[in-house]
């Protein structure tokens, strides 16, 4: 490796939003800084599950469906209506 030309790789604290912490090595800050997480997998909906809504009336397919229902694609009630 060159000299000079790398970050300092230090110790540094990592606080979570729950509070708890855990130690890991990085380039940020200083030797002993704490990094304090406004967001972490333990409470984003991206790793959580949560917070997805889906709205059916909007989607891709509720819009095929709206353009395309009178045809009978893939729908039970339109071939009920065709048996009458």
């Amino acid at each position: 490796m060159k000299p000079e030309i790398h970050p300092d790789y230090h110790e540094i604290t990592v606080k979570m939003t729950d509070g708890s912490t855990f130690k890991t090595r990085s380039t940020y800050g200083k030797e002993g800084d704490t990094l304090q997480l406004d967001v972490d997998p333990k409470t984003h909906p991206a790793w959580t599950g949560g917070g997805v809504l889906l709205n059916k009336k909007a989607g891709r397919v509720a819009k095929f469906n709206q353009k395309f229902g009178n045809f009978g694609f893939g729908s039970s009630s339109s071939s009920d209506e065709e048996d009458k």
